[in-house]
């Protein structure tokens, strides 16, 4: 029996991580963000709402 780890985007790069492999979390308006690497969980923590902007996808149309 496999088991599927969840993954996450790094908002900053782009990058799939899983929360166990992470090199660091940050909470931002009630959710919880992963990072690959420690620079980009510092960039994410200067200024969140440039990378928050940037996984959030517009619906679409009906």
């Amino acid at each position: 029996m496999s088991h599927i780890k969840q993954t996450y985007k790094d908002p900053v790069c782009g990058m799939e991580v899983s929360s166990e492999t992470a090199a660091g979390q940050s909470n931002y308006n009630g959710k919880t963000y992963y990072f690959c690497s420690k620079a980009d969980k510092d960039a994410f923590d200067r200024n969140p709402d440039v990378y928050v902007v940037k996984t959030i996808k517009e619906p679409m149309p009906h």
